[in-house]
Order: structure tokens, then sequence, then C-alpha cells
């Protein structure tokens, strides 16, 4: 059976960095599919299908419709993302600086500038689940809602510890 690479991720300081960069400054609809990706959580084919219509502020929930397994959830917004919201739809399936594809390749090429690392948007979204795992404190059936999995052991996968949050708990104590 073939091992199943587990992506790298992010953490939350490195997603600052990556939209604070002029470059991505310059290119608003791209820095909040970033952000959303990540606080979102969000699988690229769920953030190009996202629209304004599909946040009620009234219950701080987003519709994330047609999802991977033509499965829909909602799940809360995050405080973060409320704040730059009104910039949705982010994406069109004809204009080619806007496009799925168009933004994988952006971001490849930013966070390569940037972060010195070789990501894609998935990494955005297991960058997502590990800071609401390890920074907020949120379970594993909550992570498993959030990200729409049937199956936890689908959650599983995205269960990453970074190394610095490995030490901070061993020197917390001391």
């Amino acid at each position: 059976m073939a091992k199943l690479k587990i992506p790298d991720t992010i953490t939350e300081e490195q997603l600052i960095k990556l939209v604070s960069d002029k470059e991505v400054k310059k290119k608003p609809k791209r820095r909040m599919a970033y952000i959303l990706m990540f606080y979102q959580a969000l699988r690229v084919s769920e953030l190009a299908k996202l629209n304004q219509q599909d946040y009620d502020p009234n219950t701080k929930l987003i519709h994330i419709k047609q999802s991977k397994g033509s499965k829909g959830r909602k799940i809360p917004i995050s405080p973060i993302v409320v704040k730059i919201i009104k910039h949705l739809p982010l994406t069109s399936r004809n204009a080619k600086d806007n496009g799925i594809r168009a933004l994988q390749f952006a971001l490849k090429k930013d966070a390569l500038r940037v972060l010195k690392l070789n990501i894609h948007p998935h990494t955005l979204r297991h960058s997502g689940a590990t800071y609401y795992l390890n920074k907020k404190k949120w379970d594993i059936r909550q992570l498993q809602r959030f990200l729409g999995h049937s199956d936890i052991k689908t959650t599983q996968i995205y269960l990453h510890v970074n190394p610095e949050d490995l030490t901070a708990l061993m020197w917390d104590n001391v």
C-alpha cells in the first residue's frame, strides 16, 4: 500500500506575512482567497463557488454548497473573514487571471517569493485545520464538522503538530 504524503502546513504568522506582502496586497481578491482558504479551511473548488449570498450575517454562517461528494455544509465565519467578505465572488471560470488554476499558480509563486516555501491551495486548508486544532483548541469532532468530513479518519489526516507548538508544551511549566 502506498504511503500517503501528508501536506506541509504554514502557521498563522506565515499567512499574515504572505498576505501582507506588497505584491499580494495589490491583488485584493487573491489576498482574500488566501485568507479564506486558511481561516475557513476551504478547498479551492469551494472557494470558487462562494458568493456574497452564501454568507448570513445574522447567524454568522457561510453556506458551502456542492462541496466534495456533492455535500453542502454551513460553517461559522471567522471574525477575520467577516471584515473582508464583501469582496466575493473571488474567481471566474472565464477570467484567466481570476480562475482556479491562476490562483494555484499565484499562491505557489507568492509563497516561494515571500515564505521560501513550495505550497499549494490545499496546504492552506490543512494549515487552517491545524490552526483550529492547536491554537483554538478545537476537538477533532468539531474540526470534522467544520471540514465537512463524513469519516473521522479523513479528519485525522489533517492533524498536524508544529515543532514550535511541541517546544512550547515542553517548556510551558518549567
